[in-house]
C-alpha cells in the first residue's frame, strides 16, 4: 500500500484529497497547523471524518516546526508527498504578511528539505493561477513567462516554483507543480467568494462584488481537482536528455525532473453569471453591492489545461450550474439553513 503525506489536510483541497485517496486504497498521512485563519471547526469535523478510515493518521503541527515533520518522515517514510498547506488568501496578505513568509517560505523548505533527505519518488506542491499575474494573454499556459505577481501571496508561490526547481534540479526529485484556477466546492473555506455569497444572501445581507461586476473566472469545482492531482501522482516528469525531447506545450524542464501543471476547467465565466447560479440555487435574489477593483484583484483567469489532458488523459468539466448547486445542498445541510 503506497503511503502519501497530505499536508494541509484539514484544509478545503486536502480533505477532499485525503477522501479520495483513502477511497483508492492508498495509506494517507495527513499534517495540518489548524491555524484559526478561519474557523477550526471546520477543519476539526474535516478531519473527523478522514479519522473514520483506518488508513488515515493525522498530525497536529506546524510546517515551521523543522522537529515535528522530521519526527513524521523518521516514523512514516511516505513515498509520495502532496504538499498542499499554505497561508491562503489574495486579500489576506495585504492584511498579515508575514503569515506567507512563515508558512509559504518556511514551511515549503522545510517540506523540500524532509522530500530530499528521504527521497520520495514524487513530491507535488500546489501554486496558484495568481502567479500569472498582470499577464492578459489568455488562455493562461504554464509555458508563459509569469514574473508579475501583484500580491504577496502570489509571489510566495512564485518564488515555491523556482525554490522546487532547484531542488529537483540538484537532487534529481520528481517534482510536479500545479496551479490552481478558483476552486469551489463543498466543504469550502469561508473566506472564498461562494461561500460569502451563499451566507450573505440567506442572512439578507448585500454581497460585495469587485470591479462592478467586471470580472471573469475560471472556476474549477473540487472533486474535479483532486482528481486531477491523483492522476498527476501516477505522473512523475522525468527529466529529458536534451531539450528537443520536451513536447511543445510541455512545461517540462530541461535540466531538472519538474513540470508545472494548470489544473482548471478551461471555461471563462462572467462573475455575474457565477451570482445568477447562486441566486437561482437558493431561490433567492442576491442584494449586490457593487464595488470598485480590490488591491492585488485581477479581473480574469482562465486556464489552458491540455497538458493535463495530455498527461492524463482528465480534463475537469463540472459546469458551474452543477458546482453551485453542489455546494448550496452542502451549506444548507451543514448550517441547518
Amino acid at each position: 500500500m503506497r503511503k502519501v503525506l497530505v499536508t494541509g489536510s484539514a484544509g478545503f483541497i486536502g480533505f477532499h484529497l485525503s477522501k479520495l485517496l483513502l477511497e483508492e486504497g492508498f495509506e494517507v498521512v495527513g499534517f495540518d497547523g489548524m491555524t484559526d485563519y478561519y474557523d477550526i471547526t471546520l477543519k476539526e469535523r474535516r478531519h473527523a471524518m478522514l479519522k473514520q478510515n483506518p488508513h488515515f493518521r493525522s498530525i497536529e503541527a506546524r510546517l515551521e516546526d523543522m522537529d515535528a515533520l522530521s519526527d513524521l518522515f523518521a516514523s512514516d517514510k511516505p513515498d509520495v508527498i502532496v504538499h498542499l498547506a499554505a497561508q491562503a488568501g489574495v486579500r489576506y496578505s495585504l492584511e498579515n504578511p508575514r503569515s506567507y513568509i512563515e508558512s509559504n517560505l518556511i514551511g515549503t523548505f522545510n517540506v523540500m528539505e524532509c522530500a530530499r533527505e528521504h527521497g520520495v519518488d514524487h513530491l507535488l506542491m500546489a501554486s496558484t493561477s495568481s502567479v500569472y499575474g498582470a499577464n492578459t494573454d489568455m488562455p493562461f499556459a504554464e509555458t508563459q513567462k509569469a514574473d508579475t505577481q501583484i500580491t504577496l501571496y502570489a509571489a510566495t508561490k512564485k518564488a515555491n516554483e523556482s525554490m522546487a526547481h532547484s531542488y529537483a534540479h540538484l537532487w534529481k526529485m520528481p517534482t510536479t507543480m500545479f496551479r490552481f484556477f478558483t476552486v469551489y466546492g463543498p466543504w469550502g473555506r469561508p473566506d472564498m467568494a461562494l461561500f460569502k455569497f451563499v451566507k450573505a444572501t440567506l442572512n439578507g445581507d448585500p454581497i460585495d462584488v469587485y470591479n462592478n461586476g467586471k470580472m471573469f473566472r475560471d472556476f474549477t469545482y473540487v472533486e474535479d481537482l483532486v482528481r486531477a492531482i491523483r492522476l498527476l501522482i501516477d505522473t512523475p516528469p522525468v527529466q529529458p536528455e536534451t531539450s528537443e525531447e520536451i513536447d511543445e506545450g510541455d512545461s517540462l524542464s530541461p535540466v531538472a525532473p519538474f513540470r508545472v501543471v494548470n489544473i482548471g476547467n478551461s471555461t471563462k465565466i462572467p462573475l455575474m453569471d457565477f451570482v445568477d447560479e447562486v441566486e437561482k440555487s437558493l431561490g433567492i435574489k442576491p442584494v449586490i453591492n457593487f464595488m470598485e477593483m480590490q488591491k492585488g484583484d485581477v479581473p480574469a483567469t482562465y486556464a489552458d489545461a491540455s497538458l493535463l489532458q495530455k498527461l492524463t488523459g482528465y480534463t475537469p468539466k463540472t459546469d458551474v450550474a452543477t458546482g453551485v448547486k453542489l455546494f448550496v445542498n452542502w451549506y444548507r445541510d451543514y448550517y441547518q439553513k
